[in-house]
C-alpha cells in the first residue's frame, strides 16, 4: 500500500502596485471581481482540496486582507506568516510554519493563472525525485548584451522558469539555511547552491506573472475565457 505524501503550499506575496500605478498592492487587484491572490489560492485547491495553505504577507497588509477575506466571503483555510525584507526571507518564514514531512510548493501570488495540471507535474516529479519546476519554451529570440555590443544566441539552450517549486520540506529548509546571496533569484537558485540537481517539467504559457498593466489586462482576458 503505497502511502499518501502530504503536501504544502507556501504562496508568498509581498508586492506594491508601483508599476500598476496604483496604491494597491499588486496581489489585492481584484479581476473577475475577485482580488488576484484569491484566485491563485483558488488555483491550488482545484488540484487538491486538502492541500495545506501558507500565505506569507506583510505585516503592514494582513489587517487589509482579512477585511478582504470577510468582504468575499473568502473562507477558504490558511495559514497567515508575516514576510521578511526579502522574498528570501519572507520563504524562509513560511517554512517555519511547514510540518515535515511533506513537499512544499512556493509560489508567487500574483500567478493566479497556473493551471491545475502544472501543480500536479511539479508535485509528482518532486515526489520521485526530491524537487520539479515549471519551465516553458522561449518563443522570440533572444541576444547576449555585453560591452561590446549583443550578440544572437540559441534559445533552445533556455528556458523560461515559472512557480510552483516543489521540493522535500527538508531539502528546502536546509537550503533556506545558508546566507542570502545575490544570485539565489527563486528557490530552484537557493536548492542547486548545494550543489543539488534541479529537475525541469512542463509549464504552462498562461502561467503569468502579474507586474504591470498589460499583465493585468491580459489575466483579465485569460480568467474570462477560463470560465
Amino acid at each position: 500500500m503505497n502511502m499518501v505524501t502530504a503536501k504544502t503550499a507556501i504562496i508568498v506575496a509581498g508586492g506594491k502596485g508601483e508599476r500598476m500605478q496604483t496604491d494597491i498592492p499588486k496581489q489585492f487587484i481584484e479581476i473577475q471581481g475577485k482580488p488576484i491572490l484569491m484566485h491563485t489560492i483558488e488555483a491550488f485547491l482545484a488540484y487538491d482540496a486538502s492541500l495545506q495553505i501558507i500565505l506569507v504577507l506583510p505585516l503592514a497588509q494582513i489587517d487589509y486582507w482579512n477585511k478582504l477575506c470577510a468582504k468575499q466571503n473568502f473562507t477558504v483555510r490558511h495559514k497567515i506568516v508575516v514576510g521578511g525584507e526579502t522574498r528570501f526571507q519572507s520563504v524562509k518564514n513560511g517554512l517555519s510554519a511547514v510540518n515535515s514531512p511533506t513537499l512544499v510548493a512556493v509560489h508567487d501570488g500574483v500567478r493566479p493563472l497556473v493551471s491545475a495540471e502544472t501543480i500536479a507535474r511539479c508535485f509528482d516529479e518532486a515526489e520521485r525525485n526530491g524537487n520539479a519546476i515549471p519551465v516553458v519554451e522561449l518563443v522570440d529570440s533572444i541576444r547576449q548584451i555585453s560591452a561590446d555590443g549583443s550578440l544572437s544566441v540559441n534559445r533552445t539552450l533556455y528556458k523560461l522558469v515559472q512557480t510552483p517549486q516543489v521540493f522535500d520540506a527538508e531539502l528546502l529548509k536546509n537550503a533556506y539555511e545558508q546566507p542570502y546571496s545575490a544570485v539565489f533569484t527563486d528557490d530552484a537558485s537557493v536548492v542547486e547552491s548545494l550543489g543539488i540537481k534541479i529537475n525541469l517539467v512542463e509549464g504552462n504559457r498562461e502561467n503569468i506573472k502579474i507586474t504591470t498593466v498589460f499583465d493585468l489586462v491580459l489575466a483579465e482576458v485569460l480568467l474570462k475565457y477560463e470560465n
